[in-house]
C-alpha cells in the first residue's frame, strides 16, 4: 500500500506546515497498515478524565459506559464527591502539560490509574498503573488526527482502509463550494454522533480562533431557535439534508454506510481542511511563536511539530 501523505508529515517543517485534511489522509493510512491496541479497562465506575481534543475522545470511548466524565479543571472536584468512583483512565497524547498534574494528585486519592497516550516517555506515565501507548503520525501541536483517530478506531472496529478509499473516491470528489466566500459556517451531524461535536469545535478554534464563527449542532437541534437571527452562513451537513426553512445556503456532505465514529470525524476533518484551505494561513503564521508562550507556561520545551 502506498503512503504518500504518510510520507508529507515524517518530511514537513513549519515553512510548509500540511493542511488537516493531508493529515487525515495520512492517520488512515497509518492505521490501514498499523495494529490499534484494544482497550481493557477493568473498573467498574471509572472517571475519564483529559483536556480539550483528550476530553471529547473520552466521551466518545466511553459515551456508552457507567462513566463519570472530567477535564483539568472539575476533576478534582469529581474525585473527593464521587465516592463510586474506583479507577482513573488518563487520556493524553502527549502525557505531558496538565497530565502529570492530574496523575499525581489521582494517586493522592488512592486510585488505580491506566494512561491513554502516544508518547513512551510521558512524565504522566510514572503514575500510572496501566499504560496504553498508541500508534500516531508525526503531526502539527494540536492537529492531533492520528493520536485520537486511533483509539476511536479501536472502539468502533472500523476499517480505516474503507473510510479512506471513501474518502478518496468520494468526499474528495464533491463539488466543493466556494468556502472562501464565507467566514460563518454551520455544521449539522446526526444525532448518533453528538459526541464528535466537541471534537469539531476545538478544531475550529486551534486552526481559526476567532477569525471565523461556527456552530456545531445536531439535526435535531436546530429548531430550538438556532436560526431566529439569520446570518450570511454556510450550512454544511454531514449524512443528510437541512431543511430549507433553516439553512439558504447549503453544502451535503455524504457518509458511508454502517458509518460509525470513526469515519464521522475523519470525514468532518477532511471537511474542515477545506476550509482551512480557502481561508488566510492564521495557524501556520502563529503557532511557532505560541509555542515558545506555551513552553513559559507549562515549564518545558514545547515544539510546533509533534514527533
Amino acid at each position: 500500500m502506498k503512503t504518500p501523505n504518510m510520507q508529507t508529515m515524517q518530511n514537513f517543517t513549519v515553512k510548509n506546515i500540511p493542511f488537516l485534511d493531508t493529515c487525515v489522509l495520512a492517520a488512515l493510512e497509518l492505521f490501514s497498515q498499523t495494529k490499534i491496541p484494544q482497550l481493557n479497562v477493568s473498573y467498574k465506575h471509572p472517571l475519564v478524565v483529559g483536556s480539550g481534543n483528550a476530553a471529547a475522545t473520552g466521551k466518545i470511548l466511553f459515551e456508552d459506559s457507567d462513566v463519570v466524565f472530567a477535564d483539568e479543571s472539575s476533576f478534582e472536584n469529581k474525585l473527593k464527591h464521587i465516592k463510586s468512583i474506583d479507577g482513573i483512565v488518563l487520556i493524553s497524547a502527549s502525557g505531558e502539560k496538565h497530565a502529570p498534574i492530574i496523575a499525581k494528585k489521582a494517586k493522592r486519592y488512592k486510585k488505580r490509574m491506566t494512561l491513554l497516550t502516544n508518547n513512551p516517555k510521558a512524565q504522566a506515565k510514572e503514575f500510572s498503573d496501566v499504560c496504553y501507548v498508541l500508534p500516531k503520525n508525526r503531526e502539527p501541536y494540536t492537529y492531533n488526527t492520528s493520536t485520537y483517530m486511533g483509539p476511536i478506531f479501536g472502539k468502533t472496529k472500523e476499517d480505516p482502509k474503507k473510510v479512506l478509499n471513501y474518502i478518496k473516491k468520494s468526499t474528495s470528489k464533491l463539488k466543493m463550494p466556494d468556502f472562501k466566500k464565507y467566514k460563518k459556517y454551520y455544521f449539522v451531524v446526526p444525532e448518533e454522533f453528538e459526541g464528535i461535536i466537541r471534537l469539531l469545535n476545538v478544531k475550529f478554534i486551534e486552526l481559526f480562533g476567532r477569525n471565523i464563527a461556527r456552530d456545531i449542532e445536531t439535526f435535531e437541534y436546530i429548531p430550538h431557535a438556532t436560526t431566529v437571527v439569520q446570518s450570511d452562513e454556510l450550512f454544511i451537513s454531514f449524512g443528510k439534508r437541512v431543511d430549507k426553512v433553516f439553512a439558504k445556503n447549503q453544502f451535503h456532505v455524504p457518509l458511508p454506510k454502517n458509518v460509525d465514529y470513526g469515519a464521522m470525524m475523519a470525514i468532518g476533518y477532511y471537511i474542515v481542511g477545506q476550509i482551512q484551505r480557502s481561508q488566510p494561513q492564521w495557524f501556520k503564521k502563529n503557532i511557532v511563536e505560541y509555542m515558545k508562550k506555551a513552553s513559559k507556561i507549562f515549564g518545558h520545551e514545547m515544539k510546533a511539530i509533534v514527533e
